[in-house]
């Protein structure tokens, strides 16, 4: 009998569930740092500032957290 574990997302995966959560109208930017193997992100509806993440290895990860600090701030 086998035993059915979810695989985890890859990086691709969750950017694309990401990014089909993220409002087509915010602003999105997903940049590396120089010199470091460290993604950081920023995400923020139109007229808003927002705050960029915190650096994380994976972009998915850096994009997710800019969402989740982000997310509640629209009007």
């Amino acid at each position: 009998m086998g035993h059915n574990y979810a695989k985890p997302l890859t990086t691709g995966q969750k950017m694309e569930r990401l990014l089909g959560r993220i409002p087509p109208s915010w602003h999105v930017t997903v940049e590396r740092q120089a010199g470091e193997a460290l993604w950081r992100a920023l995400t923020h509806a139109p007229g808003q500032s927002g705050a960029w993440s915190d650096p994380h290895p994976d972009p998915a990860d850096a994009l997710e957290d800019s969402w989740r600090r982000n997310r509640t701030v629209t009007v």
